[in-house]
């Protein structure tokens, strides 16, 4: 159940290393290019020097950087596959590891705006989940909302793999969603500053929690010239404690042995525990099998399209134009 941090692969599980990748200062493509082969590079040489690693998790943004200036703008993007992606299936390949990337990925519409997105490449190269972030960091993310729900891929060790890219993390009816289609490993990438460190911590552990599922993050760590990126590789049991949690080091290596199995049978064995399986069996004690009926007003409203809070009205803060992107919804107008 606990781990020190290892250079071996546990007999029935996986060991994972996630890298807390110096925030890059990207002005061009030729920036983005050195980028992908510092990352196959290092790909390598974590595996030469983790020679168990199944699985490496490289942050949000790790490719293309954060320049806000640039990142929607055609030089800037990438598709999926393509060049970049192609290096990084090489890498995984030539190394037997899987990975996880980061790309800012151009929309096959080019009326519309780009997508935030990570990708699962395996041991053999292939991308086996491609997965694009579903709640952007609004008012100062231009992404458009992803379109391809929260895909679930077997992975190695017996893990069922999801991501969720940064802010996502903060939204319990995510996880929830991965959990409900059978993951067992929570996979959170991400580029935040100092000023949510705390709340990223809290709910990769809730998030663990409340699904009885292993959360694996890791965020961009160094200094950009504006702000301070934290780093903090953590691995958390399915049980919420934190097993394994990095410091605000850039390149700092978090590795961590994950046992996938052993958060299937919580969640077979369980029972005051068991919270994902017991909100959809309220009170299986005085009715036989539960009460199924949702009791939730917001579930049923935002199913139904009608989702709408209290206070909206009195929200100050609707759009872009707080950091400068038009209101219009236009493709490019930084």
């Amino acid at each position: 159940m606990g781990s020190i941090g290892s250079v071996s692969r546990p007999t029935n599980g996986l060991l994972a290393g996630l890298i807390q990748y110096p925030v890059p200062v990207v002005n061009s493509k030729k920036d983005i290019e050195a980028n992908v082969d510092r990352i196959c590079e290092a790909t390598a040489n974590t595996k030469a020097g983790y020679p168990g690693m199944d699985l490496i998790v490289w942050p949000e943004y790790s490719t293309q950087g954060l320049n806000t200036k640039k990142w929607v703008t055609e030089e800037f993007l990438l598709d999926i596959p393509g060049p970049e992606t192609e290096a990084y299936s090489k890498a995984c390949r030539d190394n037997d590891i899987w990975g996880v990337f980061s790309i800012m990925e151009r929309n096959p519409d080019s009326s519309k705006m780009p997508y935030n997105t990570a990708i699962i490449i395996n041991n053999k190269g292939d991308i086996v989940l491609k997965y694009r972030k579903l709640n952007p960091w609004v008012p100062v993310e231009p992404w458009l909302p992803g379109d391809l729900g929260v895909p679930v891929v077997d992975g190695p060790g017996g893990s069922k793999l999801a991501l969720n890219i940064c802010h996502d993390g903060m939204f319990p009816e995510q996880a929830r969603e991965a959990a409900y289609k059978g993951c067992n490993v929570y996979i959170r990438i991400s580029g935040y500053s100092t000023q949510v460190n705390e709340q990223w911590i809290l709910t990769n552990r809730s998030n663990a929690w409340h699904n009885l599922m292993y959360t694996l993050a890791v965020n961009l760590a160094g200094y950009d010239g504006v702000f301070y990126y934290f780093g903090e590789g953590q691995i958390t049991n399915y049980d919420g404690t934190v097993l394994v949690q990095g410091h605000r080091n850039p390149w700092e290596i978090v590795t961590g042995e994950i046992f996938p199995h052993l958060a299937d049978q919580a969640r077979k064995d369980w029972a005051l525990e068991n919270n994902i399986y017991n909100v959809g069996t309220r009170g299986y004690v005085a009715q036989p099998g539960g009460v199924k009926e949702c009791p939730y007003t917001w579930v049923k409203d935002f199913a139904e399209g009608k989702y709408k809070l209290p206070w909206e009205d009195d929200i100050k803060v609707k759009d872009g134009s707080f950091y400068g992107y038009p209101t219009d919804g236009s493709r490019f107008g930084r």
